[in-house]
């Protein structure tokens, strides 16, 4: 069983020294992420704030970087953050959300899947 996945983020996290590291790893989640995540100070005054705190630990590696901590999820670009919260819920095999939709056509109903993504 795969329980690690390799990524290269598409714009790729910049440090303080501005070098740009694009090449990581995230693990499968545990129900510990999440319920660790959930209790963290951050989400609990700012719910949003609970991407970054899962992300941070789920992502075991950036390519020359120590420890992933939020702060660093935090100077992610969103297109960064974007593909990260969408390979979570791939690896995790979370369902998309759904919206119903009317054919303009032929006015059947129809339930698909909602892409947060730019791709397809």
């Amino acid at each position: 069983m795969v329980t690690e996945y390799e990524f290269t983020l598409p714009r790729g996290y910049v440090d303080s020294n501005g070098e740009v590291h694009r090449r990581g790893k995230m693990r499968l989640a545990t129900a510990g992420d999440e319920i660790a995540a959930t209790r963290d100070p951050r989400v609990l005054s700012n719910p949003s704030y609970l991407t970054i705190a899962v992300l941070a630990k789920v992502i075991t590696e950036i390519e020359g970087m120590t420890t992933i901590v939020p702060n660093i999820i935090e100077r992610f670009f969103t297109a960064d953050l974007a593909f990260l919260q969408d390979m979570y819920q791939r690896i995790n095999d979370i369902e998309p959300p759904t919206m119903k939709v009317v054919c303009p056509k032929c006015g059947e109903i129809h339930e698909v899947p909602i892409n947060f993504t730019r791709e397809g």
